[in-house]
């Protein structure tokens, strides 16, 4: 795996960073300096030579960082200009220290600097205000500050996140700097990737700062990057002598015959996937209907709720996904509870997950019970998550990646809150965060094909958290790969390009 997919909350960074002075001795004053340099080095390839720039220090560790960028790029024959929330005299340990190195003028943050030349003709504002810990609202005079710089027409670069940004959360106060590009340092954080923070951060650059990698053996971060070094080494790569049983057969269930084609999407991703055979197993008044629009994927026609047991008992039929189009209430309790009393592994979306709405815990009961052998996925919306597990909540609201980490433990399967930033958690407590996904997934049945996606894994016996995180990666690419004009029905037609550049890089010997 990467070292560089792992996620640090503030907390577990202030962690790393007193482990790399106290047990690996690296000075905290070279941590600093060395920050402040990659800063600089990032501001360089923002504007050209001699350019003016403008560097806003806070009162602490981001601000000394803001000193060393603006010593080092006045070395370097730019004009810059500094202006500070406190005055150096005041500023404490390492920042108090860089800020004496610092042999130019000092501003304050008042109105004569935002009125002054240096201020508005600046080609490059670097906010060094605040940092990823910020808890509490500005005060008026900052807030008046952070107003005039995104109102600034020169570019903004922010030091570890834009002010106003809370790295852990990635929530962000109304007044929030909005940064063209920021510097972080050593791993990212949760608030670079989770919204409104990723939208506020521009683009990210992660500096090495001189923290050694081994800070993390003694307490291994449980929260990735969602990207295929996670998850490569387990992804099915069919053996020379393999056949289509050995590649899993996933079951798909259809809704009734005017709500089909969701099953069908899925069906087809899970194939394209990878699944070695797929059924879509329908209610014997909607086979005509999907025995019209399938070729390779075999259908199966049942009495609803109770006969999909039937068709669900043969143990080869190994990964089975319901809930698009299945409709809401009793029968498709009925159905979900017959899937979830069975061994394989099972994708819940969509109205599987709506139709125990008042009653979530039942199917949270009917999970646990499965054991730790059989592999559960939920694969909701916001919406649905809300509807679940509201009341089940001790998490905090603010906190996209909480809240699915917490909902995972609750429910006992892996929960894949969907979304622009979507998180994938494992009731263990690993969670990735996927940031690959394009704005124009956001279309009728995009989810039913990732559901597909994440089924056609896991018929071919990939872990349900791996299968998962693997399933929305791929999804997002696949996107990426067909651009704007994107339907549902693209999606799984652009999986064979996909795969093909990824095991190009992955299987190569």
């Amino acid at each position: 795996m990467s070292h560089r997919l792992e996620i640090l909350t503030n907390a577990e960074m202030a962690s790393v960073d007193k482990a790399a002075v106290s047990i690996f001795g690296v000075p905290s004053l070279t941590l600093m300096e060395n920050a402040g340099r990659a800063v600089a080095d990032s501001a360089e390839t923002m504007v050209s030579g001699g350019a003016r720039i403008v560097v806003i220090c806070g009162p602490g560790n981001n601000g000394g960082d803001g000193f060393v960028a603006a010593r080092l790029l006045k070395e370097r024959g730019y004009d810059v200009a500094l202006a500070s929330l406190v005055r150096p005299a005041h500023l404490t340990g390492d920042a108090a220290a860089m800020g004496a190195r610092w042999t130019g003028e000092v501003s304050d943050c008042d109105h004569a600097f935002l009125d002054a030349s240096a201020f508005q003709t600046a080609d490059l504002v670097i906010d060094a205000i605040f940092g990823a810990g910020l808890s509490r609202d500005f005060d008026n005079d900052t807030a008046t500050l952070v107003r005039a710089v995104n109102a600034h027409v020169a570019p903004v670069l922010s030091v570890d996140v834009p002010s106003g940004v809370n790295g852990t959360t990635g929530q962000a106060l109304v007044d929030a700097i909005q940064a063209e590009n920021t510097v972080t340092f050593f791993r990212l954080k949760p608030g670079h990737l989770l919204f409104p923070g990723r939208r506020l951060c521009g683009r990210v650059t992660l500096a090495d700062i001189s923290i050694p990698d081994a800070v993390l053996e003694s307490s291994p971060p449980k929260t990735f990057v969602n990207a295929p070094e996670l998850w490569a080494d387990v992804f099915p790569n069919p053996a020379t002598m393999a056949h289509k049983y050995t590649r899993g057969h996933a079951v798909v269930v259809s809704g009734r015959s005017h709500a089909t084609g969701a099953a069908r999407l899925a069906a087809q991703a899970a194939l394209r996937a990878g699944s070695g055979l797929v059924t879509v197993a329908s209610p014997r008044s909607a086979v005509l209907v999907n025995a019209m629009h399938l070729t390779a994927i075999m259908l199966e026609g049942f009495e609803r709720p109770d006969g999909l047991r039937d068709v669900i008992s043969d143990p080869r039929r190994n990964a089975i996904l319901i809930g698009p189009g299945c409709g809401v209430g009793a029968d498709t309790r009925q159905m979900v509870s017959h899937v979830l009393a069975g061994q394989a592994a099972v994708v819940l979306d969509a109205d599987a997950l709506t139709s125990f709405a008042d009653e979530p815990d039942a199917v949270f009961q009917m999970i646990k019970l499965r054991g730790g052998q059989a592999a559960t996925v939920m694969t909701p919306h916001d919406g649905e998550f809300g509807r679940l597990f509201g009341s089940n909540q001790s998490a905090p609201s603010d906190s996209k990646l909480e809240r699915a980490r917490e909902a995972a433990r609750v429910c006992g399967a892996v929960v894949v809150l969907k979304g622009p930033d979507t998180v994938i958690a494992a009731p263990d407590g690993r969670a990735a965060i996927n940031n690959n996904a394009q704005p124009w997934l956001a279309t009728a049945g995009s989810g039913d094909v990732l559901a597909g996606i994440i089924t056609g894994l896991m018929a071919q016996h990939m872990g349900a958290w791996q299968a998962a995180s693997a399933g929305v990666w791929l999804h997002g690419e696949a996107a990426t790969e067909f651009g704007p004009g994107l339907i549902a029905e693209d999606l799984p037609e652009l999986l064979p390009q996909v795969l093909k550049t990824f095991a190009r890089i992955l299987f190569a010997d």
